[in-house]
């Protein structure tokens, strides 16, 4: 995937709107106070085109489309965008439906555009008769060329004076499949020197001749996504068509539409930032290109930005809704760091899960004073944040692994884990000294003997002397080994300045737990002590919830217990 790039967003500070002041919001009031869709309820929807996955971007409009129906006690339609049947597929509109459900988005009607598809050929029969349409012979290469540009007027086609009668049977012989695919479009009649080139007489229907996964065969020849869109809204009583700000050159067409086809009341399009999101790049094209090369194993790898993904990753609904109430709406596009969604899951998770003993990179460590066929049971809180999820008992005998990291042989300042002659606290256990290392022929250490102090015993009432260090530890007897993946992210920069994927974007590693994560459930989410936060899954789990198992048991990296986001 060397060749798969795509330019960063600028590295601006996020330009949001406060909860509170959410400029579509005061449109909407507004619009209720004039009475302008008389006593008609605010209706929303969500027009996702069914040729790939949803990611975090597309969150932010869910959360936004759904939760402005909510608040005006209105409507809102989940509705497929599904006019381009050369790239749209089932698979991607039960991933988008169980995407927007887990999300939180409850619909009130469930549509495809391709539910209108008479509906809109009429249309496009009615704006032919009105002399607003025409069928026209170029090619695509030939209406760019006739197109202009920013500071060139464009070229009227010289099909354009086509009679209504010759558009009318053209038109129909389209229908009928008498014609290839690009062979003739019909295009809408405006204006060729438009300063707006979205409105010079731009292609409303094209030839295809592929079936489609809702009509089958039944058409040959189907709108482009600018004709449908603003029809799609109006069918269905749409009061606000909230999209991203690349549509706002393109409202100038959907307001052409609707007028010239007479529609009473029409909705009305505005427009909002999409998400940028550092070390994150949010196309569906590289996205499936990515899956098509086998840079990720799918859709839903733990690794990409879509919900699957972030679902399997770990991420909670409530943590994406919260991120998405925190950003804002805005006007200008703008780019948010992606701390700021980890901050969001650490927020919602520090107090629902419970923290088990984890390590990752085991040091061996025998205490050599303590009895050799002894085993204690040490009682451990399970949420040191929350007192009512109550405690657990870990066994603790003479062997044990602890983090290589909290050792070092020569230690630096202030470090207070172990090394020889220094004594830390083991969590929930004893006091322990460092007394030697043993390293093996290379030269490695593998093991660290120790001893104990059995009057400090936590929870004994011990009240003696203070350490500055605790760390934690597993039985090594009773541990069990346990996959582990850690996850970085799937792009970084790259020397030209555009994002590329990130070769180290994952490291699976075998660690030891404590004995209970034997048991663990597919979707168990815990607190690694001192690691971060981690879900029981599969290695390559399902993309819908409810789907098959495929792989063994992994513990996936929800995200790690830094932060660098300031709370406020």
């Amino acid at each position: 995937m060397s060749e798969l790039k795509e330019t960063k967003a600028a590295a601006e500070p996020a330009v949001s709107a406060p909860a509170g002041n959410n400029f579509i919001h005061n449109i909407i009031d507004k619009d209720l106070e004039q009475k302008t869709y008389g006593e008609k309820p605010i209706y929303t929807r969500f027009p996702p085109e069914p040729n790939g996955y949803l990611h975090i971007g597309h969150a932010k409009s869910i959360c936004l489309n759904a939760g402005t129906a909510e608040k005006y006690n209105g409507k809102f339609n989940l509705r497929f965008d599904d006019t381009n049947p050369m790239k749209e597929d089932v698979e991607y509109v039960e991933s988008i439906k169980a995407d927007v459900a887990w999300l939180g988005g409850k619909w009130d009607k469930l549509i495809f555009a391709s539910d209108y598809f008479d509906i809109m050929y009429d249309c496009a029969v009615k704006l032919i008769k009105k002399g607003k349409a025409f069928v026209c012979d170029l090619s695509a290469e030939q209406m760019k060329e006739y197109r202009g540009t920013l500071t060139v007027p464009g070229k009227e086609s010289p099909y354009r004076n086509r009679s209504v009668e010759e558009n009318l049977k053209l038109f129909e012989e389209m229908r009928e499949g008498k014609y290839a695919d690009g062979e003739k479009v019909l295009r809408a009649k405006i204006d060729m020197a438009s300063p707006n080139i979205n409105m010079r007489d731009p292609a409303i229907y094209r030839v295809a001749h592929v079936s489609h996964h809702n009509t089958g065969d039944k058409w040959c020849v189907y709108p482009l996504y600018d004709f449908a869109h603003p029809l799609e809204d109006a069918i269905e009583g749409i009061t606000h068509s909230i999209c991203t700000l690349e549509f706002e050159d393109h409202r100038p067409f959907y307001d052409w539409v609707l007028r010239e086809l007479e529609w009473p009341t029409p909705p009305q399009q505005i427009e909002f930032a999409r998400l940028n999101l550092t070390n994150t790049v949010m196309s569906k094209r590289y996205l499936k290109a990515l899956v098509d090369d086998g840079t990720v194993v799918g859709w839903d790898d733990p690794r990409m930005p879509t919900i699957a993904g972030l679902r399997r990753r770990g991420y909670t609904p409530e943590a994406i809704r919260d991120f998405c109430e925190r950003i804002g709406v805005a006007k200008a596009n703008s780019t948010v760091e992606i701390s700021l969604l980890e901050h969001c899951i650490r927020e919602d998770l520090k107090t629902k899960v419970e923290s088990r003993m984890v390590i990752l990179n085991p040091l061996k460590v025998v205490i050599t004073n303590y009895p050799e066929d002894m085993t204690e049971e040490m009682e451990i809180e399970n949420n040191k944040e929350v007192p009512e999820m109550g405690s657990r008992m870990l066994p603790f005998s003479r062997e044990l692994y602890v983090e290589q990291d909290d050792f070092m042989e020569v230690p630096v300042k202030k470090y207070f884990r172990l090394f020889p002659g220094n004594e830390v606290r083991f969590k929930g256990a004893y006091f322990i000294t460092c007394n030697e290392v043993v390293k093996d022929e290379e030269g490695n250490v593998v093991e660290l003997r120790c001893t104990y102090d059995p009057e400090t015993r936590s929870g004994s009432g011990f009240e003696g002397r203070k350490v500055k260090g605790t760390i934690h530890w597993v039985d090594a007897k009773t541990a069990v080994p346990v996959k582990v993946r850690l996850y970085d992210y799937l792009f970084v920069d790259g020397e030209d300045g555009r994002y590329v994927p990130n070769p180290e974007s994952v490291k699976e590693i075998t660690g030891y737990a404590e004995p209970s994560l034997a048991d663990a459930k597919d979707g168990e989410r815990f607190q690694f002590f001192r690691q971060g936060y981690f879900i029981a899954g599969r290695e390559l789990g399902a993309a819908v919830p409810g789907g098959p198992d495929r792989g063994e048991r992994v513990f996936h990296q929800i995200v790690d217990l830094k932060s660098s986001w300031p709370k406020k």
